[in-house]
């Protein structure tokens, strides 16, 4: 996690969603276990590169009464760009001076034990298998591993700072390896994973090589493991949705791999629509609309609301409409909305997000998600949480227009990361001689995408993956999709994400492939037990229904 310095540089979305063009600290070239070795080479002269680990240990999980023995595989595999060439040749004249750019992608696949019978990975070929990853971009899969769905689960406080080391590890009774087997992926350079190679950065770190790298890791372990003839699904969090989104086309449509479905925790497909910083991108107000629900919760949380309800459904449902209808005719108004129309707007925003009225007027009708965590406990030099508005914190900088960091990482952050670096040590057996990386260093990260179907060359500046999920949705008619979102989310508002779905540009038909899960908590909605007990139910049962064999009564 990067320092709370580069809050206003680096827009964090689990763990950061990082604008095209915005300067992060200068990368550290590459790790000492991750540089091409020319003093040594194969048999083409090619100087040596990385190779495959892993390391197999045993263990148990007791899941809603249910004990399950699983092997855990921690290791590496290698990928490459997507021009690369896997036959062998001759190396470059320049092959030491110039290597070819590669990744070492880390994981940890757990997968259900059937004694000494069954497939190489200890669990029958025709048993589900979820490929999980965070978002970042550039972020390990930490938090979803040893928050959600992995056999372990760090112990942390609800809604506010967890105190220093020891931190508790117990066994994860929402473990999703009841239902399925697990494999949790490091994005390159993050984790243990590693780059190397001429132009590493450009090879991996933009929304398009990283769909690439991550397509050949999957069709790399189905091999590895034989699980070619699995249940197949995708789980992403926050930038890991843009990814799995991307990612699904790309193994539908090059890898001729259907996958069974994908599902979306705290969803951006469309960068247009954050809630960040949309004053950047001055005539696009649909973020503002979109984010409004989930200031309201998240003030409503606070108690800030003057004559709040006692339940927040029925506020949701008065501030959504709201903010399709009234709200945006007075947006979209622009400088003709009268003094008059002005004041009733602001009146409004003040009852649904507790903010003053003058403060709303002199920010245009239009607060962004940054300047509302400053406000609305300014009153106590307080933050709100970004991630999840329910934690809050000392505000860093009384004097600033906008938050200066996130309280819910800077509450839970050492806790994950302290947990988990003790477990892949000592349960996992690696990583003893390696650095963790939380997320990966880089320059830049590359929101340019081409969208499927676009004309060579023509691409998109700002990322927008939608039509990649709709062209998976429509090469398969039968993957099923789910979208998980939490009510006081104020980096991916839940909104958004209803909102994407609701416009994908598929079938009216293949609409009811799509369903929707919302819990009272933040981004990370695992880090609320009670959130996390009801979220693994439905995926559960999501899985089991999605993955029944064609002739097969449900």
């Amino acid at each position: 996690m990067r320092p709370w310095i580069y809050y206003r540089l680096v827009l964090i979305a689990a763990l950061g969603i990082i604008v095209q063009g915005v300067p992060a600290r200068a990368a550290d070239s590459v790790d000492s276990d991750s540089k091409s070795d020319c003093t040594k080479s194969d048999k083409n002269g090619s100087p040596e590169h990385f190779k495959a680990e892993e390391q197999t240990t045993r263990g148990s999980v007791t899941v809603g009464g249910q004990h399950i023995d699983y092997e855990a595989h921690a290791g590496t595999l290698v990928v490459h760009p997507k021009d690369w060439d896997d036959v062998p040749q001759n190396a470059p004249p320049d092959e030491c001076k110039n290597p070819r750019p590669e990744a070492s992608m880390f994981y940890v696949a757990y997968f259900k034990s059937q004694g000494d019978k069954g497939a190489k990975s200890g669990s029958p070929p025709e048993r589900a298998i979820t490929f999980i990853f965070n978002g970042g971009p550039g972020s390990a899969t930490v938090w979803l591993h040893m928050g959600a769905f992995g056999p372990k689960r760090v112990v942390t406080a609800d809604d506010t700072h967890t105190p220093a080391a020891p931190y508790g590890l117990v066994n994860n009774n929402y473990s999703l390896l009841d239902v399925s087997d697990l494999v949790f992926i490091d994005a390159p350079g993050a984790g243990f994973s590693r780059i190397a190679g001429k132009d590493r950065e450009k090879a991996f770190y933009g929304v398009d090589p990283d769909a690439q790298a991550f397509a050949n890791f999957v069709v790399e372990f189905l091999s590895k493991y034989g699980r070619w003839n699995s249940p197949k699904y995708l789980f992403g969090e926050s930038y890991g949705t843009t990814r799995a989104a991307a990612l699904i086309s790309v193994l539908e449509t090059e890898k001729l791999v259907d996958f069974n479905g994908v599902m979306l925790l705290s969803q951006i497909l469309n960068f247009d629509n954050s809630a960040d910083q949309p004053e950047l991108n001055p005539g696009v107000d649909l973020p503002y609309q979109l984010m409004l629900p989930t200031l309201a919760a998240s003030a409503w949380y606070h108690h800030k609301l003057p004559n709040a309800p006692a339940e927040l459904a029925p506020l949701l449902k008065e501030v959504e409409a709201y903010a399709m209808n009234q709200y945006a005719l007075a947006l979209a108004a622009g400088a003709t909305l009268s003094t008059e129309q002005r004041a009733a707007v602001a009146a409004k925003l003040h009852d649904y997000t507790g903010l003053p009225v003058d403060y709303i007027l002199k920010a245009d009708l239009r607060v962004n998600g940054p300047m509302f965590e400053k406000t609305l406990q300014q009153d106590t030099d307080t933050t709100t949480g970004r991630l999840d508005a329910r934690f809050a914190g000392p505000t860093i900088d009384p004097l600033s227009k906008q938050a200066d960091y996130d309280p819910q990482i800077a509450a839970i952050g050492s806790a994950y990361v302290s947990v988990f670096n003790n477990y892949v040590r000592k349960e996992l057996k690696f990583g003893q001689d390696k650095i963790y990386r939380p997320f990966a260093d880089f320059k830049e990260w590359d929101l340019k995408h081409n969208v499927p179907g676009g004309q060579p060359g023509q691409q998109q500046q700002l990322a927008n993956v939608m039509p990649d999920l709709a062209v998976a949705m429509k090469y398969n008619p039968g993957l099923y999709v789910m979208l998980i979102g939490g009510y006081f989310d104020i980096a991916t508002p839940y909104y958004e994400g209803i909102y994407e779905m609701q416009h994908l540009t598929i079938p009216v038909s293949l609409q009811k492939n799509i369903e929707y899960a919302y819990y009272q908590s933040g981004h990370m909605i695992y880090a609320h037990e009670e959130a996390l007990q009801a979220l693994h139910a439905r995926i559960a049962e999501f899985i089991r229904r999605s993955s029944t064999p064609v002739g097969t009564a449900h």
